[in-house]
């Protein structure tokens, strides 16, 4: 048997000098095959805050394993994600794998760690990727509960996961098709630009005024460092953020994480049968 103490030296090792950050999510597809008894994956999803009940209402679940049964993961360190990996045989016969273990990049693990799960996603064979979170919203006529469709990012953590001289066109990083299905799903979606900040302070009024400013809509913590490992591993994108508050100077109040985890319980009925119903039609 593993340890923990054993998986997080595992998990710690991606950021080792000369580690294959894609040797070890192969290995990590392999643990994932073993403990699941399912041997591919068509379609991955990380549940952000928020999400997680979607995993119920997408399928038959295969399997349940604990994140850190798996090489290179480890227990999330925010409430709201569940801490397992999940295997859920679809309506239509294809396998969803639900990651509810998200490394963020605030935690200071390395990037490697942060979209080690995307990889290890794709590893699996999943060739749809879909990424969802919490976040502020920086529109004054969208509300806490509001499920939005990222249409691009501006990642602002002046980081990247792609390493060396590797070069990765992100023009239709978040698929117009994907986004197109999901409008079909429900027309009313909107949609707006994500904006990925450092963390794990919420962001001042006035770099919410400067992400406005650059073209921002959505402004939150996680999600854009994913999109682009996923994107370099020949993966389609698709990405939902829950609108839990206006953003710093849009209200009034003060932000606080309560907030956004009580918006999200509140929404999560709807936006839960929300995506299932995407899913379906992916």
């Amino acid at each position: 048997m593993t340890t923990d103490a054993q998986h997080t030296t595992e998990a710690h090792s991606l950021d080792a000098q000369g580690a294959d950050p894609f040797a070890i999510a192969q290995q990590a597809a392999q643990q994932i095959a073993e403990l699941t008894g399912v041997e591919r994956h068509d379609i991955a999803l990380t549940l952000g805050s928020g999400w997680a009940k979607a995993a119920d209402l997408l399928g038959e679940t295969v399997a349940t394993v604990p994140a850190t049964s798996v090489i290179g993961f480890s227990k999330p360190a925010l409430e709201g994600h569940v801490g397992t990996i999940r295997s859920v045989r679809l309506p239509n016969g294809k396998h969803a794998l639900i990651i509810g273990a998200r490394t963020h990049y605030y935690e200071g693990h390395g990037v490697r760690r942060v979209v080690h799960s995307v990889r290890t996603a794709a590893a699996t064979g999943a060739s749809v990727m879909v990424l969802t979170n919490g976040a502020g919203g920086i529109r004054p006529s969208w509300a806490p509960g509001q499920p939005v469709l990222i249409s691009d990012h501006i990642n602002l953590t002046a980081d990247s996961p792609l390493e060396g001289a590797t070069f990765v066109d992100l023009t239709d990083l978040y698929s117009l098709r994907l986004r197109s299905i999901a409008k079909t799903v429900d027309p009313s979606l909107d949609e707006g630009v994500y904006v990925q900040f450092r963390g794990p302070h919420y962001e001042t009024p006035a770099e919410v005024q400067m992400a406005k400013t650059i073209g921002g809509h959505i402004v939150g913590m996680s999600t854009t460092l994913e999109a682009i490992a996923a994107r370099q591993a020949g993966m389609e994108v698709l990405g939902l953020s829950l609108i839990t508050n206006l953003a710093a100077g849009i209200q009034d109040t003060p932000l606080s994480h309560e907030e956004v985890i009580e918006s999200g319980k509140l929404a999560e009925p709807v936006i839960s049968s929300l995506l299932a119903r995407v899913v379906a039609q992916l």
